[in-house]
């Protein structure tokens, strides 16, 4: 029998094949509703033209259509302008911190974070293409529209990698526990019951994915919906210190 340690990709290649995809999606045009600029009644057809199951991520030959990069809602309190922080400040921490030969672990990523404002994160969901992801979209993207989640993003259809798609809702600061709770809440008032991760941008934007060289998780909460609770709720855990806070 073969060993599944020996098989696949190296660990590295993984990171670096995933942080190129993000870039690419990133880069490539994004197809958004943007609730501060277009009408409310424009919504319905907007949501049924771009459902994520029929967006295709590299584009689709038969329609002309160009490759999409997210499909994305805007609320209408969405700030304009949202705190990235300092993001060029950021790397240069991170290329003195690799070169420091302190240990890179989720407390100096965090302290980084920190004095950097790069503090927004996301949670995170993935759903296989088909109903149950344009349902989970439709409902979320519904949510932003009346103000009860600040904005939202879904990837594409990705017929030839077999991929799952991710749905992103965004909080502005990983690091105060009572808004990634409160987020949680709002996302599984929404209808949503599948598990949910939650991942800081920070981890993002330094290129740190699953299989980085030190084998951190760049997921630092995990969100499991309990049915056979009453009344129902929400168990979210902090990988970091694998306390539950809920």
């Amino acid at each position: 029998m073969s060993n599944p340690d020996e098989e696949g990709p190296e660990p590295i290649q993984v990171e670096r094949d995933l942080a190129a995809e993000a870039m690419a999606a990133d880069m490539d045009p994004w197809v958004v509703f943007d609730a501060r600029k277009t009408p409310r009644a424009e919504f319905d057809d907007w949501l049924d033209s771009n459902r994520p199951s029929r967006v295709f991520r590299n584009g689709d030959p038969d329609h002309n259509a160009e490759p999409v990069g997210w499909i994305a809602v805007c609320g209408p309190g969405c700030s304009p302008s949202p705190e990235r922080g300092d993001c060029e400040g950021l790397q240069e921490d991170w290329e003195r911190l690799q070169d420091s030969g302190r240990p890179v672990t989720f407390q100096t990523i965090k302290e980084l974070a920190l004095n950097r404002r790069v503090l927004s994160g996301k949670w995170l969901m993935h759903l296989a293409t088909g109903f149950k992801v344009d349902h989970a979209w439709a409902s979320l993207a519904r949510a932003v529209l009346d103000g009860k989640l600040p904005s939202a993003k879904v990837s594409p259809y990705c017929p030839d990698t077999g991929a799952k798609h991710v749905i992103c809702v965004y909080g502005d600061d990983f690091t105060d526990e009572s808004q990634v709770v409160n987020l949680d809440a709002a996302i599984r008032a929404a209808g949503i019951k599948c598990p949910l991760s939650y991942k800081p941008d920070v981890y993002t934007y330094l290129g740190l994915y699953r299989g980085n060289r030190w084998k951190l998780c760049p997921t630092i909460y995990e969100s499991h919906y309990d049915l056979e609770c009453i009344p129902r709720r929400s168990r979210i855990t902090c990988k970091v210190t694998m306390t539950e806070l809920t």
